[in-house]
């Protein structure tokens, strides 16, 4: 990836990369009991990971190269 991205990419980037994150242990106890055994990921909507699944965030344009 480019060292340099537009503030527009970083935003994206930055919000899809909360979104992936698992749930705190807290709110599993919370929401299913504090008996039960179950993984923090189960509550997380969005399973993503950078390598397998692309946001389709479109490149920046780049200048066209002439011939000549």
């Amino acid at each position: 990836m480019a060292t340099y991205k537009p503030l527009s990419k970083k935003k994206k980037l930055g919000k899809q990369g909360k979104r992936v994150k698992w749930a705190p242990f807290w709110a599993v106890m919370k929401r299913y009991g504090t008996g039960k055994k179950i993984h923090p990921s189960s509550m997380t909507a969005v399973k993503r990971n950078w390598r397998q699944r692309k946001l389709k965030i479109k490149p920046r344009r780049l200048r066209k190269e002439y011939l000549g």
